[in-house]
């Protein structure tokens, strides 16, 4: 049997960053992502720089390996410094 598709908030401004901004989803966004899909663990990015605990390292650590294999599936979007992909990477802090 077919999974059944999440569904995603709509990309407007109060859900999701532009990518000038960072990229990503907002807290709102996730908000919304967690009513409509109970039981999703989705979290927003971990941007703090200081006193990071074991978790929000290792989610971290996850993400930025997660999306280096991103980088390398979408070289062009890798080449552009103002790509959602590179802009997300930032704000992560990878």
């Amino acid at each position: 049997m077919a999974r059944k598709k999440d569904k995603q908030p709509p990309k407007t401004k109060k859900y999701f960053r532009s990518t000038k901004s960072g990229a990503g989803m907002t807290k709102a966004g996730v908000a919304r992502y967690r009513r409509e899909n109970p039981g999703s663990k989705l979290k927003t990015a971990v941007t703090k720089k200081k006193n990071l605990t074991k978790k929000e390292k290792s989610r971290r650590k996850s993400y930025c390996a997660r999306s280096a294999g991103q980088m390398k599936k979408f070289p062009k979007a890798a080449k552009d410094p103002n790509s959602r992909l590179r802009q997300a990477r930032r704000r992560w802090r990878c």
